[in-house]
């Protein structure tokens, strides 16, 4: 399992129709909104192309202006690792 952070910047009078469309991607969740409006999402996905591919999904869809992966991490054993943590 893959889990990326991306920042995405929508054009300023989008914001609100940028951030209901991510809400529907599935496996992305919209985890904050700044005042700026600059959008935070996580995107949770099976492998590395799921990932590039949502990732270029956002990134070309109507309104943003851009999008910047900030974070990824793979998990070989997601299971293992929680229960490691727990």
């Amino acid at each position: 399992m893959n889990i990326s952070s991306v920042i995405v910047i929508p054009h300023p009078e989008r914001i609100e129709a940028v951030r209901k469309q991510l809400a529907t991607l599935p496996g992305v969740e919209v985890a904050a909104v700044s005042p700026e409006g600059k959008i935070i999402v996580t995107i949770e996905s099976e492998g590395d192309r799921e990932t590039i591919q949502m990732y270029e999904s956002i990134s070309l869809m109507d309104g943003v202006m851009s999008a910047s992966m900030v974070y990824h991490q793979k998990e070989n054993e997601p299971e293992v690792e929680i229960s490691l943590a727990a």
